[in-house]
C-alpha cells in the first residue's frame, strides 16, 4: 500500500476493503478498478476505508461517505488538467461544486443497459459492409496505435493503455482511413473482465458520414465473437442517439461534473 503525502491519502491494492462502497455501481470504469486489471482506488482510511475514489483515465468516481480530502486529492500521475467527476450521491456532488466553483460545470450522462442479446448481427454486418470503397477499415496494430496516439483527437482510443503490448494484450479495437490517414476509429477506452468500455472519435470534417456507425458496428460485432460485453456510456444526447442505433437500450441519465483546471 503506498501512502500519499497530501491529507494522508492511501492508494488501496485491496480492494475488499472498498468494494462494499462501489457495490451498487455498474460503471466498468469502477469494475476495472476493482478487479485491478486498470485504474487506482484511493481512501484517506488505510484499514477500515468508509470513503474511496477510483481513478481511470478521465473519470474520477466518488463512493462512500463524502470526503473533502479525496476530492480535492489530484494523483500525481494524473497530468491533465480536466477530470470528470461522478458523484455516488448528492452529497458528493455539492462537495465537488462547492470545491470547484467556477471551475466545475454539471453535465448529464446516459447509461446504457448492459444486454449482450439486444444486438443484431445482421444489421451490425450491413453497417460494416456499407462503408464507401474509398474507405478502409482496419483493426488497431501497432503503427495504428502510435498514431492514434499522436494525434489530439484520437488519442483516447488508445492512450488508457501505456504502450501497444498492454493494448494487444487487453485492448481492442478498430479504425477507418481514408488515403491511408486515420479519420474515425471504435476502441477500448478501458478494460474488465468481462468486456470493454467503447470510446468512438471521428475527425472533425468526416463527422456526420455514418463512419462512427460503421466502425462501432465492427467494435461490437468482434467483442461478441469473443464473449466480450461491448459497455456503452454516453457523454450526450447525440452518442446516445448512435448507440440506440446500434442496438443498445437506454437505463438511465446520471449526472457528472467536469472540473476544468484541476
Amino acid at each position: 500500500i503506498n501512502k500519499r503525502d497530501a491529507y494522508m491519502i492511501y492508494e488501496i491494492q485491496e480492494s475488499e476493503k472498498v468494494s462494499n462502497l462501489f457495490k451498487d455501481w455498474e460503471a466498468t470504469m469502477v469494475w476495472s478498478c476493482l478487479q485491478g486489471i486498470m485504474g487506482k482506488i484511493y481512501s484517506n482510511e488505510l484499514n477500515f476505508p468508509l470513503s474511496a475514489m477510483a481513478v481511470l483515465g478521465d473519470f474520477i468516481f466518488f463512493a462512500g461517505r463524502p470526503c473533502k480530502e479525496l476530492v480535492c486529492y489530484k494523483p500525481d500521475y494524473f497530468k491533465k488538467n480536466f477530470a470528470i467527476m461522478i458523484p455516488q450521491n448528492d452529497e458528493w456532488k455539492d462537495m465537488i461544486c462547492d470545491i470547484y466553483r467556477h471551475r466545475a460545470r454539471t453535465v448529464f450522462r446516459y447509461a446504457t443497459k448492459k444486454e449482450s442479446n439486444s444486438f443484431d448481427k445482421n444489421k451490425l454486418n450491413a453497417a460494416i459492409v456499407s462503408l464507401p470503397v474509398d474507405y478502409e477499415l482496419r483493426e488497431i496494430n501497432g503503427s495504428l496505435y502510435d498514431i492514434c496516439l499522436s494525434e489530439s483527437w484520437s488519442s483516447d482510443l488508445v492512450s488508457q493503455f501505456s504502450s501497444y503490448d498492454k493494448y494487444k494484450r487487453l485492448g481492442l479495437g478498430y479504425v477507418i482511413l481514408k488515403n491511408n490517414i486515420v479519420v474515425s476509429g471504435a476502441s477500448s477506452y478501458s478494460r474488465y473482465r468481462d468486456g470493454i468500455e467503447i470510446q468512438i472519435d471521428t475527425r472533425k470534417e468526416y463527422r456526420k458520414k455514418g463512419l462512427a456507425y460503421a466502425c462501432g458496428s465492427k467494435l461490437i460485432s468482434e467483442c461478441l465473437n469473443r464473449n466480450l460485453y461491448p459497455s456503452w456510456d454516453s457523454h450526450n444526447k447525440e452518442s446516445l442517439s448512435l448507440a440506440l442505433k446500434l442496438g443498445y437500450k437506454f437505463s438511465y441519465r446520471y449526472t457528472a461534473i467536469e472540473v476544468y483546471d484541476y
